[in-house]
């Protein structure tokens, strides 16, 4: 995968373009406002930035939403009313008194039951994020260890999980780290960013070969790709 800068007016874009068997370009804007072509074997670079020059304003458009709602995400007052998600479903926040610190889940709300000393925003805060983890914990393991069977690996890959700004994983040398804000993505959503991790075991960059590998061990990655960021970005 080669990256390219392409000037239009008085502005500027970097892109990295992927060649497969395809008949048509495609653009995608990932969760980290990188700008990937898509296309087939023989389109030249004239060609692609001819394309993309045509898809200007609707770049500027998904890189802008995809920087307000990274601000969204990561910039939550944690307060009632607000919106959380988990397992790909939207919750009411609703913070109420308690005897404890819980939270808790009804069918569309997401209820922190906190003690009236410790109601203060930071130790919310730390409560949902504590609660993301630990449930992260248990349905990561459980989709990872599916996951890795079914790539066949004999060697033993760790799993960690690291909150990380502007990644949903990482794959370095045998260890696999996700994010746990990855569990308010549908089931489907963990399993492709489990799957493209693990590809890296087998190829380290993102040339064709690691590609054509997810392409293999999870068939329809693009679609449940885009969903991942047309939700969260």
């Amino acid at each position: 995968m080669n990256t390219y800068t392409v000037l239009y007016g008085s502005s500027k874009k970097t892109y990295t373009v992927m060649r497969k068997e395809l008949k048509s370009i495609r653009l995608t804007i990932t969760p980290e406002m990188d700008i990937v072509v898509t296309c087939p074997q023989r389109v030249s670079i004239e060609q692609i930035e001819s394309f993309l020059k045509r898809k200007w304003r609707w770049m500027d458009k998904q890189l802008d939403f995809f920087e307000k709602y990274q601000k969204k995400v990561y910039r939550k007052e944690y307060v009632s009313g607000e919106s959380f998600y988990y397992l790909g479903r939207q919750y009411q926040f609703i913070i109420q008194k308690g005897d404890t610190d819980d939270v808790s889940l009804t069918r569309d709300k997401m209820i922190v039951s906190t003690t009236e000393t410790k109601s203060k925003k930071t130790y919310i805060k730390q409560l949902i994020e504590m609660w993301y983890k630990q449930e992260a914990r248990d349905i990561f393991r459980e989709r990872f260890e599916i996951a890795v069977k079914h790539f066949g690996y004999r060697k033993n890959i760790l799993l960690r999980i690291v909150q990380m700004r502007r990644k949903w994983g990482n794959c370095n040398g045998s260890t696999v780290t996700l994010n746990p804000l990855l569990i308010q993505a549908r089931t489907e959503a963990i399993d492709y960013v489990i799957a493209h991790e693990l590809c890296h075991i087998r190829h380290k960059d993102h040339g064709k070969n690691f590609w054509k590998y997810l392409d293999t061990m999870y068939p329809g990655w693009e679609k449940e790709k885009e969903k991942l960021e047309i939700q969260f970005g």
